[in-house]
């Protein structure tokens, strides 16, 4: 959610700065601007709309000067108008700020400096971070800033310049900013991706650092003005990972790359034994708490039936955004697991340090350097490479893989057997999901029956429950079809009366000890003519009879069958979109990381 870029150095900082927010359009947005600096002169121009429109009005890309900062914002406080865009400016105009999160106590500042005399001209809370800035510069950005930023209250990740400094100075807290290291230039980003092009050295800033600047360098100092020393990391992923390969969408790229984001999950953490790098004992956990939002809470249900199932810890699983406004109990025998593909999400990060001290945490992220990968106690990365499309796709099936990788683990270091089978078939699964990709014309066919459809009904049962929720999730999301999941003797108990002969009913079939029941189930939404799409390895005439469309997976045990089972779903729900001319890689309202609450 939210983009911010920065430059400064020897290029002229519009184009280049324009071409970094364009890689982060995936993160969700509604309008965007850009400023810089010219012989002294500030220079800005934003509006509502996608880049690209803005660019052909405004012309982004010819603004002078080798010193910018850019923004795409997505609406919290106000519409999407050019005064709510960014950057915002002071009333002197010599300041310009572009800042991601949300600032709790903005009324109280928005009145304190309108009883000074300031003038604001938008409906955001950003805007106050300008005016504070300008009340209290004297001649120094950097000072400025850190006193601007004393009495504020919320998440920031900012940017700002003013047109006599040749600097810029950055600060962060609860919402990404990493610095880029160039040859005589430096680079601002709220993602790694938007400066990849351009350099691998980053620096990752931490919650209440505030960094300045300028074309030879950086330094780093803290809340009390105290300075920090900060490592250059090196980022091992490449431009062409990002990049759509000659697929039509990201999302498509990244369904068809979970064959390997799958093998890379597994990679040296499956043999002959399991070895993770997380340092947990296990013989100390009693209990395990899995805290995540969205799609990464699907993946956490499934999480629930393999550590108990597997492992043999009682586990809960909390939404991230519920869990730090209840009276959690949590000791030193519990184990809280948070699932990120970003590492970013401000709910599970705030989650995350409710439950630190209390408890031991882990996190499964996907984005090495990222906030919760760097606050957990331990953590797994899923090394499942960029996700773009905003819909997540390869993140959810690793995060299941990573996982039953971890419920194996724990199994085996509290001393039970893992059948040499069950090793096998996690060996397999890269090759399985590879030939459920091959089903894809397939499913574009059932796409092409339905995509006019305004209701969808999702069921599953045991573990293939949560993948129920998540496909009428992505369905949801990229489609904008109403869809809802639910374990299907739920059906039962209230959605049975929406039932007709137009309503598409999607059931996930597994052959195991609640295959007969499943059935039951179908046969209540054949008798009311349900309109029955069936995901299953099972070709039995039974299953034939009852389904009116039949989507065949290869077979795995039953914990595995989740990561096999989502990928027609994702592939219906994609073509779904796409037949509909919608853009499934940035689906309207939704952002890719969710940074603030």
């Amino acid at each position: 959610m939210c983009g911010i870029i920065g430059y400064i150095g020897k290029q002229e900082a519009a184009p280049l700065g324009l071409k970094a927010l364009k890689m982060l359009e995936y993160r969700g947005y509604d309008s965007c601007g850009i400023a810089t600096i010219s012989e002294n002169k500030l220079n800005v121009k934003k509006d509502a709309g996608r880049i690209e429109h803005v660019d052909n009005k405004l012309h982004l890309r010819n603004m002078p000067g080798k010193i910018g900062i850019g923004h795409t914002r997505w609406s919290t406080h106000g519409a999407p108008t050019a005064e709510n865009a960014h950057p915002h400016l002071d009333c002197t105009g010599n300041i310009a700020v572009v800042h991601n999160g949300v600032i709790e106590n903005y009324t109280a500042f928005k009145k304190l400096l309108e009883d000074e005399g300031h003038k604001f001209v938008s409906e955001t809370d950003s805007e106050i971070i300008a005016h504070l800035i300008e009340k209290f510069y004297k001649g120094n950005l950097e000072e400025a800033v850190l006193m601007a930023l004393a009495g504020v209250e919320g998440a920031y990740g900012l940017a700002a310049i003013h047109k006599n400094e040749d600097k810029i100075v950055v600060a962060r807290k609860s919402s990404p900013i990493i610095i880029g290291v160039g040859d005589d230039e430096m680079f601002i980003s709220s993602d790694a991706s938007a400066i990849l092009e351009h350099t691998k050295k980053v620096v990752y800033l931490n919650d209440g650092e505030v960094a300045t600047v300028t074309k030879n360098g950086f330094c780093v100092r803290g809340m009390d003005n105290k300075a920090i020393e900060k490592e250059i990391n090196e980022i091992t992923w490449t431009l062409r990972q990002i990049e759509k390969g000659g697929f039509k969408h990201f999302m498509l790229k990244e369904i068809f790359e979970q064959p390997e984001s799958l093998e890379n999950a597994m990679r040296g953490r499956v043999k002959d034994r399991v070895k993770i790098t997380a340092n947990i004992d296990v013989n100390k956990i009693s209990r395990i708490v899995i805290l995540a939002c969205g799609t990464s809470w699907h993946s956490a249900l499934i999480g629930k039936y393999m550590m108990e199932g597997i492992a043999g810890i009682q586990t809960d699983v909390d939404y991230a955004s519920e869990f730090r406004y209840r009276d959690v109990v949590l000791d030193e025998k519990t184990l809280v697991i948070a699932i990120s593909q970003s590492g970013e999400t401000a709910d599970t990060l705030a989650a995350v340090r409710a439950a630190k001290g209390k408890a031991k945490t882990l996190g499964i992220i996907n984005v090495v350097g990222s906030t919760i990968a760097r606050e957990v106690d331990a953590g797994i990365y899923l090394h499942a490479g960029p996700e773009i499309g905003v819909a997540s796709t390869k993140a959810f099936t690793s995060q299941v893989s990573a996982l039953f990788i971890l419920a194996l683990y724990i199994r085996q270091e509290k001393g039970m057997r893992i059948e040499n089978y069950i090793l096998d078939e996690m060996r397999d699964i890269p090759g399985k999901a590879k030939e459920t990709l091959e089903k894809n014309s397939e499913v574009l066919a059932i796409a092409k029956k339905f995509a006019d459809s305004r209701n969808f009904l999702y069921l599953g049962r045991g573990v293939n429950f949560p993948v129920a929720l998540e496909g009428a999730l992505k369905l949801k999301e990229i489609s904008y079809i109403h869809a809802e999941g639910y374990p299907a003797a739920e059906m039962k108990h209230g959605p049975i009366a929406l039932i007709d002969e137009n309503m598409p009913v999607v059931f996930v079939v597994d052959r195991n000890h609640i295959y007969d029941k499943v059935l039951s189930n179908m046969e209540e939404v054949k008798a009311r003519k349900g309109i029955i799409i069936t995901v299953t390895p099972d070709d039995s005439p039974e299953i034939k009879r009852l389904s009116d469309y039949l989507i065949k997976v290869p077979k795995t045990i039953d914990m595995l069958s989740p990561i096999i089972n989502i990928i027609p779903l994702q592939l219906l729900a994609y073509h779904i979109a796409d037949l509909k001319g919608l853009d499934p890689d940035r689906p309207r309202n939704l952002a890719k990381a969710v940074s603030v609450e």
